[in-house]
């Protein structure tokens, strides 16, 4: 039987911040990761984009924490060297039904806060990017691209250099309350069983976040939300990249493949491009790609056949299914699982590793009993009611 203050389940980047964040504060951190390196799924299968912030709900967590990420990471990748670039993106309208979302579109910019967010007309964002094609566009200044494997190593480094312990090939099997915590049960690649006794487990698993919140006993069935699986193809484009910036179409594209981004190599890619899948499988073998052209000379005629090819594919975690907007994320702590100590994080995606840093923060203050920094609207969920929204339905018979 081992002892630490707080377990962390999940070696990724929001679960990597978490730890960094609390070992910052001088708490005893032991990270349980059961791949052998961190950040393998969802934090390593992204397009690596530092998200201003355009999109979500105003007052929602997506909205308030990407804001406050975007700029705390814009900091932190400058003071730890860590490899980004402020490119900016481009979201374009190529005909007159999204030219207005893209006018809503700015005004919930507007409304959230983000900074360097300008319209501008066909014709001027063409100056930008002569190679766009598109009605009307909404610039962007503040998005960007950045080394997310780089982001994930510095906060390890920044966690182990202040006692936290970061354990590989250590899979989370089971936890049971105790008085004053947990006994966590771990299971390493050789089959070698460990109990760790902890007085704070979060719960930062991304994908795999609702299997663990089933395997702590005491943990109701009914608050532990279904988690949908997104899967994206990302598609490499072979020769020069025609885009200096990044490119976003209207809704009807976005999942169908057809958002444009750049590494830091100035390498062009379009993706992802997104199917709803029952089991967690990256593999690309037999993935459509004819229809990403289509989508993609909406805004980019130009784009010459046979030039795209398959990369890599991603894994989101949802709290909605299909057909059904983007929910907003679930910070679940004791009032709503009714166990002390725990904190669970479900339904995490992006713009997730932009807002890793302010995800910690959220973390901390809710150990330390600090309300919530942004509004709780229980309808933005998905199917999941917080309980005292299941009460009051079932007190009225829904």
């Amino acid at each position: 039987m081992f002892e630490a203050e707080c377990v962390v389940v999940g070696a990724g980047a929001i679960g990597l911040a978490v730890a960094r964040h609390l070992a910052l504060e001088g708490r005893e951190v032991v990270v349980l990761e059961r791949a052998t390196a961190i950040g393998t799924e969802t934090s390593s299968r992204s397009n690596e984009v530092i998200h201003a912030g355009i999109y979500h709900r105003p007052g929602g967590p997506q909205a308030i924490l990407c804001g406050r990420g975007r700029e705390a990471l814009y900091e932190y990748c400058a003071q730890s060297g860590i490899e980004h670039a402020q490119i900016g993106k481009l979201v374009v309208a190529t005909d007159d039904e999204s030219v207005g979302w893209l006018e809503e579109m700015y005004a919930r910019a507007t409304d959230n806060g983000v900074p360097g967010i300008n319209m501008l007309s066909g014709t001027a964002a063409a100056a930008l990017e002569p190679n766009l094609q598109c009605r009307a566009a909404l610039y962007s200044s503040r998005t960007g691209i950045i080394d997310t494997h780089g982001l994930m190593l510095a906060y390890r480094g920044d966690a182990e250099a202040h006692g936290a312990v970061i354990a590989l090939n250590s899979a989370f099997v089971a936890a049971s309350p105790e008085t004053h915590g947990f006994s966590v049960e771990v299971v390493s690649g050789e089959k070698e069983r460990t109990q760790i006794r902890c007085e704070i487990l979060i719960n930062a698993a991304g994908i795999w976040a609702p299997d663990v919140a089933r395997a702590i006993k005491g943990t109701s069935p009914t608050r532990i939300p279904r988690i949908y699986l997104a899967k994206g193809g990302f598609f490499t484009l072979r020769g020069k990249s025609p885009f200096r910036r990044l490119i976003v179409p209207e809704p009807k594209s976005w999942r169908q493949g057809g958002i444009f981004t750049l590494d830091l190599a100035s390498r062009g890619r379009f993706g992802p491009d997104e199917a709803w899948v029952d089991a967690v499988d990256y593999s690309l073998e037999g993935w459509p790609i004819d229809h990403i052209y289509a989508v993609v000379r909406r805004y980019f005629p130009a784009l010459p056949d046979n030039s795209l090819s398959l990369d890599y594919s991603g894994i989101r975690p949802r709290l909605n299914g299909p057909g059904v907007p983007p929910a907003d994320w679930l910070f679940q702590g004791e009032k709503e699982h009714g166990l002390p100590g725990l904190i669970n994080l479900f339904g995490f995606e992006s713009p997730g590793i932009t807002a890793s840093l302010a995800i910690a923060e959220v973390v901390g203050g809710l150990l330390k009993g600090q309300a919530l920094p942004f509004e709780v609207n229980a309808s933005q969920y998905g199917n999941y009611r917080p309980p005292e929204v299941a009460a009051n339905a079932a007190s009225q018979g829904v």
